[in-house]
């Protein structure tokens, strides 16, 4: 794809996109810490985006979070009051999704019509729009996993889909903004760092998905210590559960030494990476950003850390999605040095 003025606008465009996409597993972290998730029991696209105006709706929207599981088992305390503040996070991050398919569509129709769209990037665009529409279907199905049976949250594992799902359609979007603001003949080519990158990557996926399976269990607060998981290097436990594979997803205190061990090996991997990239050409933008990745990932474990320790009682949640936010970033940095180690055109 060509790097001119012509497309330009439409680069902007995708990083507003990829701004989006964040601030809306941002507030999906809020919206889940929060205990929100399941506050709205119907997916209406298009009414939807309109709150209960008056009291009588309230009381509609209310009786029907009063028959999920997770009122009956956990929050028959209730107030209208106390639903309307859960209902409030769970609206924000639908009102959310919404906007984005509305900035999409927009920038969509005005760009066709300015004829900023190079052949090239009609199937990127409408895998684009696939992709989005994907994470909202999973969205849904997440949802709906927890609105029946005995269940009082969302199904963890399909919370690590919808995660992954949504990483996928970030950093699509991210690659593609690449494809029109970056000259191919700024890249340097290291083929050795490439290996090292994707074998970061694939480690930092599994680490993003256990990151989900921590969040959906509230993990943390099962081994709220670091160094040691509640005095132990090695926590006994970790194979109680029947059978043993299960132990991999929902048993606690493994979930969360699988994620510790991972963010470890990251630590490791990311401080090679930075060493190897240091060694390209002075003033390549490889060189300049050697360290990103690594000095991004030290503070995505400081707040791993933090939100751990704090977890006593219940998550601190400013810094649990701090610690999620930072997590994309480092996903963006790995995307960003695969992009610029890459031969030039």
């Amino acid at each position: 794809m060509l790097v001119n003025a012509r497309t330009r606008p439409v680069a902007i465009w995708l990083l507003v996109g990829v701004f989006m996409i964040m601030g809306q597993v941002w507030l999906g972290g809020v919206t889940r810490l929060t205990g929100s998730g399941l506050s709205i029991t119907e997916w209406d696209p298009i009414m939807g985006a309109i709150p209960p105006l008056s009291h009588e709706t309230w009381e509609k929207a209310f009786h029907l979070y009063q028959q999920t599981p997770q009122y009956q088992l956990e929050n028959r305390y209730f107030t209208l009051q106390d639903f309307k503040r859960i209902y409030f996070w769970e609206w924000l991050h639908r009102l959310w999704a919404r906007a984005m398919g509305v900035v999409f569509i927009a920038g969509f129709v005005i760009f066709l019509v300015q004829r900023r769209f190079t052949r090239g990037m009609v199937g990127p665009l409408v895998i684009l729009f696939l992709l989005g529409g994907l994470q909202g279907l999973v969205g849904w199905i997440m949802v709906k996993s927890g609105l029946t049976g005995e269940h009082t949250r969302v199904n963890h594992i399909k919370l690590a889909i919808h995660f992954l799902t949504a990483m996928v359609l970030l950093v699509y979007t991210f690659w593609f903004a690449l494809l029109l603001l970056v000259r191919r003949q700024q890249c340097f080519p290291a083929k050795s760092l490439r290996v090292w990158l994707w074998v970061s990557v694939a480690v930092l996926v599994a680490q993003l998905a256990y990151g989900s399976f921590m969040a959906g269990l509230h993990a943390a607060m099962a081994a709220p210590t670091w160094p040691d998981i509640n005095g132990y290097a090695i926590p006994p436990g970790l194979w109680r559960e029947k059978p043993p594979f299960s132990n991999l997803v929902n048993n606690v205190i493994t979930v969360q030494f699988i994620h510790r061990l991972l963010a470890y090996v990251l630590f490791i991997l990311l401080l090679v990476i930075g060493w190897k990239a240091h060694k390209s050409p002075a003033g390549s933008l490889l060189r300049r950003t050697s360290w990103l990745p690594f000095g991004i990932a030290c503070l995505q474990i400081l707040l791993g850390i933090l939100t751990v320790t704090h977890s006593h009682v219940h998550i601190p949640i400013a810094l649990a999605v701090s610690h999620q936010f930072v997590g994309m970033l480092l996903l963006l940095s790995l995307i960003w040095m695969f992009f610029i180690s890459q031969k030039p055109a």
